[in-house]
């Protein structure tokens, strides 16, 4: 293929796909549409490999592998939490795509990107079935990479009238807030993603009792807002969390929401968003709907209640993105 890069490993090496390749390749609303693809030909994600979480001395090591009918992968990522203090990035990796056919290896894949890219665009897929037709109010709770993405994610599937983000350090959430309405790339570079930008403004948690869209990406151990205030017709997403004592959500919105995971098992195993739910009463494990039924239709949207999409990240995710980069080089 050409314009892939600068080959690794020697001129037989597989080329090398940068984060400006990554972004410049597949916007957010490509990408939501590979995901719900997918899922709509049958892809089974209950079926996926599980994947791996290794405590280091400075974090977690994760290994997500999975396989296709056209391609193998797996990504090696780190999550160092200390590392924003350092100037550095929070979650650092790389994906190695192969063919599946021979298992040769065919692209090395900046991971930090290609995760940027991913989980937004798989809450936009779930957005796009869950949120009521006209967002007037999208709440942002983070100011870091993934609430960057999850905005433009979002913003592929509706039209956003303002945008309120809400952060721990006040002065991160206003220069976030000014480069939403600048319509600017982030710190990281990254594609804005639209054309201009979005009147945005820094908020506090109870600005979500207008919200119609409200968006989850932090690193917080404990509920980020009181789920009473939410509005019936709306849709929370839910991406900061991937262990069980740790959720962005509390109790009070998971026991009056259809609550809509990745796979009823991945959930289980890593969602702390339902399983302390679960584990004081409030949530049966029976009501939580796989976002593959929505998406094939198989289960109803319940418009009548809040929606809530919680996710902690799959490798199938990864695979379905990476071979939409790889094939549009």
């Amino acid at each position: 293929m050409s314009g892939t890069g600068a080959e690794v490993g020697g001129t037989d090496g597989p080329p090398w796909i940068s984060a400006e390749q990554v972004f410049g390749r597949v916007g957010f609303g490509v990408a939501a549409a590979a995901i719900g693809r997918a899922l709509k030909e049958g892809l089974e994600p209950a079926s996926d490999f599980a994947r791996s979480i290794l405590d280091v001395e400075r974090g977690h090591l994760l290994i997500m592998p999975s396989a296709s009918s056209a391609f193998v992968g797996v990504k090696i990522a780190t999550v160092a939490p200390g590392n924003p203090a350092l100037g550095r990035q929070r979650i650092q990796g790389v994906y190695l795509l192969m063919d599946a056919a021979t298992l040769a290896p065919v692209a090395l894949i900046d991971g930090a990107a290609l995760t940027t890219l991913r989980t937004p665009a798989v809450s936009a897929a779930a957005t796009d079935l869950l949120a009521p037709e006209v967002v007037d109010h999208l709440v942002v709770f983070g100011s870091g990479p993934q609430a960057w993405g999850h905005i433009q994610a979002m913003r592929a599937i509706r039209p956003i009238g303002r945008v309120t983000v809400v952060a721990r350090d006040r002065g991160k959430a206003e220069a976030f807030a000014a480069r939403v309405s600048a319509g600017a790339p982030n710190a990281e570079g990254q594609s804005r993603g639209g054309d201009g930008g979005i009147p945005a403004t820094v908020g506090s948690a109870s600005d979500v009792r207008d919200a119609q869209l409200i968006v989850c990406a932090t690193t917080a151990r404990t509920p980020l807002f009181d789920g009473t205030l939410v509005p019936a017709d709306s849709c929370t997403i839910a991406v900061g969390s991937h262990e069980t004592d740790a959720r962005e959500l509390d109790s009070a919105l998971i026991g009056r929401a259809q609550i809509v995971v990745e796979d009823i098992a991945v959930a289980l195993r890593e969602g702390g968003d339902v399983v302390i739910p679960i584990g004081d009463g409030t949530l049966d494990a029976d009501a939580l709907v796989p976002l593959a039924a929505i998406v094939t239709g198989a289960a109803p949207v319940d418009r009548d209640r809040p929606r809530v999409f919680t996710s902690s990240g799959m490798s199938w995710e990864d695979l379905v993105i990476a071979a939409e980069v790889f094939r549009r080089g």
